[in-house]
């Protein structure tokens, strides 16, 4: 399992005021409903973010990991995966995410995700945009390198390659993949083959494993692995700067 209801993201490196967030409820291309959760910097964004969540959606844990965006400088959302098959918004440890997670399209993803960056934009939000997901979410994320929206990267932790594979071929938009050394769901040889695959392809990536860190390891409650969430974001952080100051106009 991934986050409970008392997981709590880590803080950025020297976090910024953020201007507001709040839950919104977006309409996707074929009219679907998508709720979601936007926070704004209180100074001018760096870029977009949209995250991915993990298998039950829009988890609190989402909802607040989109103000730590925030105070990263991000205009961030995080989007939820059920809204096509439930009208309830409650994403709590008792949600039963594992009926409704067969029906996600990664062709839906995709089509939510720039209903979100288009969100973002029309609240004075433009820039290089980008995807962080977590589990299935950064399975979802990777995917994205081989989809039809503008990115100018895509990033997740502890993704499943298996989820992932098929697209290989069409990739071209850089990845970033954030590794659990001891995760319980992917074993560390199937990241090894992963990123064979994506060289041989020729797909921009990098790629970083912490040695014995848990799956869902990027949590504060977990403060053995406080170095290791640090990491990750300036990882991140150099990541979306680097790719960032390449993209093309918003």
């Amino acid at each position: 399992m991934c986050h409970s209801t008392d997981s709590r993201p880590p803080a950025p490196p020297d976090p910024g005021p953020v201007a507001e967030h709040e839950p919104v409820t977006l309409t996707s291309a074929d009219g679907s409903r998508l709720a979601a959760h936007v926070a704004l910097p209180a100074r001018p964004p760096r870029g977009r973010m949209v995250v991915l969540p993990d298998v039950r959606g829009l988890h609190p844990y989402y909802r607040e990991l989109v103000v730590r965006f925030a105070e990263a400088g991000f205009a961030a959302a995080a989007i939820d995966w059920f809204g096509r098959t439930t009208e309830n918004d409650e994403r709590g440890d008792d949600f039963p995410f594992r009926s409704h997670l067969p029906h996600v399209d990664p062709r839906n993803v995709a089509a939510d995700v720039s209903v979100a960056l288009e969100h973002l934009a029309g609240r004075g939000a433009t820039g290089p945009a980008f995807t962080a997901g977590f589990c299935f979410g950064g399975s979802m994320s990777w995917r994205l390198s081989a989809g039809p929206v503008d990115l100018s990267g895509a990033i997740g932790f502890y993704g499943r390659p298996a989820l992932v594979r098929e697209v290989i071929p069409e990739m071209r938009r850089p990845l970033l993949l954030l590794i659990a050394g001891n995760d319980s769901v992917t074993p560390a040889r199937e990241f090894e083959e992963f990123t064979g695959e994506l060289a041989e392809a020729g797909v921009p990536y990098e790629a970083h494993t912490y040695p014995g860190a848990p799956h869902s390891f990027f949590d504060r409650a977990y403060a053995e692995w406080g170095e290791a969430c640090a990491d990750a974001w300036r990882r991140i952080l150099d990541f979306t700067d680097r790719h960032g100051a390449t993209a093309g106009p918003a």
